[in-house]
């Protein structure tokens, strides 16, 4: 039930309004490019390489990226809109805005019989891949999705109906200055909503694009590269770079027993039995090893060149996340506060888990960890996890029981969960009573929802005074930690 509730949320704060579209330049509007591209992005062996040689293999893909945004920030204004209406809804009636949309769209819509969908299907199968039985449950989701979309929007308009509500213009570029910051944009029952409320909360999908420029433009740079270098190592020989590859490339000829450890590693993804398939995979592999041998060789090129590189990743924004009332390690007063948004059954949030606790035992006050839960979706046990460890913390043993819960990631059943709370001598009655009852079930969703705000997809997600950081170990966290400590800015308070 959560799962619908959560996508009924995003469907009814999210309803597209009543404005069309205006054709704008995406390069002038989207305000989401991370830099100004230098004038030449590299150079290999004196031979320069500039963003024009980049832009007909990545330029309409930067540009529908970054569309993305403009669109985002027409949309934005009514998501906030929607999203204070549902609030005061859920106030008046004393009740939470799960429970209201529960209650006012998720009961009232009922899913699709399999001759709707088989119906759907016939009317669309030029479009949808598969047959209908292979596709049948998928198209149960879509349809009732669908209906819920309706139903929300019918409750929405109808939140709106009844409100002092004034809505005007959505902005179509992001504002300048302080000055147009401050411009409202709406108001919402006495409360208004400025283009800056608009544009810090667009900050997790800017960065997102930014990110997928930078990748765009960073793999086809490489590719460029690596042929220059290519080039310039076949003319030096006086051949063909096919004839270079050709001489260099000498991957190792695939044996008969690699390929059967392949098949038996994946065989539930490999259609037919090993004899049946082993050309294919011997194939596979061997494509793969001539891959690697080309990655080394260009990689050898690389190092004996002289090359230089001056596209720039971008670098996280500082977002706000609140650290009021959440689990954590180390003094309120220290400058550097790291938050981990984390998942119980998350096999890289247990590697991670004893390098953040670490860093705060070994900084003596400079460093505070505070935990966040954002269970994913595709772990079944995770978000009941996530109760019983606040139903811990309710007892003053939150850190004990993470600890505990980390070592038994394949097995959180709800008995276990009350088996490990016996084992940390906790109050037993009052424990079970928390998690039966969903006590703390309201707190693990609040922290879904500000991950989502903030851009969080996967866990673990570890921001470092309020920038998100990549960091997938003790040294590369360490290095994140003491440059903000060199800054001493603190953030997240």
């Amino acid at each position: 039930m959560k799962k619908i509730v959560a996508a009924v949320i995003m469907a009814v704060v999210s309803l597209p309004m009543m404005v069309q579209s205006q054709t704008q330049s995406v390069a002038d509007d989207c305000a989401c490019e991370s830099q100004v591209l230098p004038a030449l992005l590299a150079t290999v062996n004196g031979v320069t390489i500039t963003p024009r040689d980049l832009e007909k293999s990545t330029g309409e893909s930067v540009r529908n990226l970054q569309k993305q945004v403009i669109e985002a920030r027409q949309r934005e204004l009514d998501l906030q809109v929607n999203s204070k209406l549902l609030a005061i809804e859920a106030k008046k009636r004393g009740i939470t805005t799960a429970k209201l949309l529960e209650q006012e769209v998720v009961v009232k819509v009922k899913p699709a019989t399999l001759a709707e969908a088989q119906d759907f299907y016939e009317q669309n199968k030029k479009r949808i891949q598969g047959d209908f039985n292979s596709v049948r449950e998928e198209l149960g989701r879509y349809l009732l999705d669908e209906r819920q979309r309706v139903e929300a929007k019918k409750f929405a308009d109808g939140l709106r109906a009844a409100s002092n509500t004034v809505v005007k213009v959505p902005q179509a570029a992001p504002p300048r200055n302080d000055a147009e910051r401050a411009v409202v944009r709406a108001i919402v029952n006495g409360e208004n909503i400025t283009s800056g409320d608009v544009e810090d909360a667009l900050k997790a999908l800017i960065f997102e694009v930014q990110e997928q420029v930078y990748n765009l433009r960073k793999n086809e740079l490489d590719l460029i590269i690596n042929d220059t270098l290519l080039g310039q190592e076949a003319q030096k020989r006086k051949i063909t770079p096919n004839a270079l590859l050709d001489a260099e490339l000498k991957p190792k000829p695939v044996t008969e027993a690699q390929a059967r450890a392949f098949f038996e590693q994946n065989k539930e993804r490999v259609s037919g039995d090993f004899a049946q398939t082993k050309d294919s995979i011997i194939s596979y592999l061997q494509q793969a090893e001539l891959r690697e041998a080309e990655r080394a060789f260009v990689e050898k090129l690389r190092a004996a060149g002289a090359v230089e590189v001056f596209l720039k990743a971008p670098v996280s924004p500082v977002f706000s996340i609140s650290t009021k009332d959440q689990p954590s390690l180390g003094t309120d007063e220290a400058p550097v506060t790291i938050v981990a948004f984390t998942d119980f059954q998350c096999p890289s949030c247990a590697s991670i888990h004893p390098a953040l606790e670490r860093l705060v035992k070994e900084n003596g006050g400079k460093v505070r960890l505070v935990a966040r839960d954002f269970p994913l979706t595709q772990h079944a046990e995770a978000f009941k996890a996530a109760e019983a460890a606040e139903a811990a913390r309710e007892q003053g043993k939150y850190w004990e029981y993470v600890h505990v819960l980390m070592q038994n990631q394949s097995s959180l059943g709800v008995e276990k969960l009350k088996s490990i709370a016996a084992e940390l001598g906790l109050d037993r009655v009052r424990f079970n009573s928390a998690l039966d009852s969903g006590k703390f079930a309201e707190l693990v969703q609040r922290d879904v929802e500000d991950g989502l705000k903030v851009g969080v997809k996967g866990t673990p997600t570890v921001f470092v005074n309020g920038r998100r950081v990549t960091a997938k170990n003790y040294d590369e966290l360490k290095a994140s930690v003491d440059t903000a400590l060199k800054s001493s800015t603190p953030a997240g308070r």
